[in-house]
């Protein structure tokens, strides 16, 4: 496959909707980046349509078109009937008009190549004896079978696609001509890849727009009013067969969209439960002008059938029908080269998620997977991580919160905003003498603790920490820290028990207070001593007085 369509790395944010919306699963993640899968993608677009981060990228060929106009070739579009679902009101006669100022030397309908196909369809029907028929336009529905139902490939119908006709009936007419295509498709880039000969550039709606608004060129309304039109059905729901006119009564006809429905129903071709059957197939829903990249970006599934439908005519183009030979294309089979995980190494990895029951298996899809046995497989193939688990990583986290929780020595209370208790550990329990977190969860903070501080914070927004308080009803002195939380609304209560701390600085404070009692009488007595006998010694009481008093003076600093 191509890499027409890549992942910008810096964008990706690791929200796994893109493998949701995956229908193939060919989305691999890995250092908290997605990646696509070249051998297992169908190129649906579909993860190009639904990422928010814009993440996923298409590769714009406008550069490799204008060197091929530059070089003096003889250019010719090939432009997709769903055009007229793009750009409302313009008809081919106005897109040839604009284009040609861009330089190309002329712009064709795709829909002759449309002719050309379903013409071949038909002759296949009538004459050659198949039992299922699968309709082989859309390139993601041939890669889809190619890689994923390889054995129903004798059903595909083995015909070029109205690109490939198209161009191969240009370059027919025109020797030397060089083809470009224009559509709503990101799988066509890769076809016109990977078989060489028939489109030598392929461009989106959305590519188209930004050069004409680059070239400062803008689209004239100029509707045509072609009876032989009829072709220009084919981007819609049942397109194709709404063209074929020549059904025999062996085959039921039948039209399917979306990639989801396709797989469904060559569930059942490969089962054995349909026969003699026409089935048209396209990815997309509503068909291509459901297009992952027509250029609107939003589902207007109503409005543009009615303007396909008001833009086809009754009657088939005129078209010079090439012999089948010329028409015929090969399909093989595409390898994913996938391991397939024994039944032990997938328990061992649902384990290590968490999940050792079946009831444990939520099957939630949040990873992507529709049940956690296939994320366990995608992870021993390479695709996925453990971490993808949303329920994993919330038990996770949740184990490891309260893990710190209950074991922090500090007691934690948090309230919401009508200050009721949401949580309590066990280190507050503790503090308060509460037995059991049922017996305070859910109640006002009033019945355990003066709600004051509370409200302090919740009016002002600003936290305290640090205070030291005397639970008077507990006998528990604690340093109290009190914490807002804008973000969830919650009031977070942080108390460490510092009643030995306290009893030990009481116990501190009454040994200095008795030792300064006992210094004052000792130096009140001394003081006694000396007045008594300082006549005899000849000294003076005032020195004695001030020595003493140093010493009183050290203990009480004490």
């Amino acid at each position: 496959m191509s890499d027409c369509l890549t992942l910008k790395k810096s964008n990706c944010k690791n929200c796994y909707k893109c493998i949701r919306h995956c229908p193939v699963k060919s989305i691999r993640f890995s250092g908290n980046q997605a990646h696509i899968i070249g051998n297992e993608c169908i190129l649906c677009g579909q993860c190009f349509v639904v990422c928010p981060q814009n993440a996923k990228e298409i590769a714009s060929e406008v550069e490799k078109t204008k060197v091929l106009i530059q070089s003096g070739d003889h250019v010719v579009v090939s432009l997709a009937p769903s055009f007229i679902a793009n750009y409302e009101g313009i008809g081919i006669n106005g897109m040839r008009s604009a284009l040609k100022k861009l330089g190309f030397a002329n712009v064709e309908e795709t829909a002759i190549g449309a002719t050309i196909v379903k013409t071949e369809y038909e002759r296949i029907l009538k004459e050659d004896n198949r039992d299922v028929v699968i309709s082989s336009c859309c390139h993601s529905v041939n890669l889809l079978i190619q890689k994923y139902f390889p054995q129903l490939l004798p059903a595909l119908a083995d015909v070029l696609s109205p690109m490939q006709a198209h161009a191969r009936d240009i370059k027919k007419r025109v020797p030397g001509a060089k083809v470009v295509f224009i559509g709503p498709c990101v799988a066509k880039k890769d076809e016109a890849d990977y078989y060489e000969g028939y489109a030598d550039a392929v461009l989106t709606f959305e590519e188209l727009t930004e050069w004409l608004k680059e070239a400062h060129i803008t689209l004239t309304p100029d509707m045509d009013n072609v009876e032989e039109s009829r072709a220009r059905f084919f981007p819609t729901t049942g397109g194709i067969l709404k063209t074929m006119t020549r059904k025999t009564d062996k085959y039921t006809y039948m039209a399917v969209d979306g990639v989801e429905n396709c797989i469904a129903a060559l569930r059942d071709v490969e089962n054995g439960k349909i026969k003699n059957c026409f089935i048209e197939m396209s990815s997309c829903s509503g068909s291509c002008v459901g297009g992952p990249v027509m250029e609107k970006y939003h589902r207007s599934p109503v409005r543009d059938y009615m303007a396909v439908a008001g833009y086809a005519g009754k009657k088939d183009m005129e078209v010079l029908q090439p012999e089948p030979l010329e028409v015929r294309k090969n399909f093989v089979p595409i390898d994913r080269n996938l391991p397939v995980p024994s039944e032990d190494e997938i328990k061992a990895v649902l384990r290590e998620m968490g999940k050792t029951k079946p009831g444990d298996e939520l099957n939630c899809g949040s990873c992507g997977y529709d049940t956690c046995r296939e994320k366990a497989i995608a992870v021993l193939q390479g695709k996925a991580e453990i971490s993808m688990c949303l329920p994993y990583l919330k038990d996770k986290a949740e184990s490891f919160s309260d893990c710190i929780v209950n074991n922090t020595p500090n007691g934690l209370i948090v309230l919401n905003e009508s200050l009721e208790v949401q949580q309590i550990n066990t280190a507050a329990r503790k503090i308060m003498n509460i037995r059991s977190a049922s017996d305070i969860l859910g109640e006002p903070v009033v019945r355990i603790l003066d709600p004051a501080v509370f409200l302090q914070v919740l009016s002002n927004k600003q936290n305290v920490r640090d205070r030291r308080i005397y639970l008077a009803e507990y006998g528990k002195y604690v340093e109290q820290t009190v914490v807002y939380d804008a973000t969830y609304h919650l009031l977070v209560c942080i108390m460490r028990d510092v009643t030995d701390e306290e009893t030990e600085r009481e116990k501190k404070e009454n040994i200095s207070r008795q030792t300064i009692e006992i210094a004052d009488k000792v130096v009140d007595k001394q003081m006694r001593v000396v007045q008594e006998i300082a006549s005899l010694l000849g000294e003076t009481a005032a020195e004695t007085k001030i020595a003493l008093t140093k010493l009183k003076e050290s203990i009480d600093n004490e």
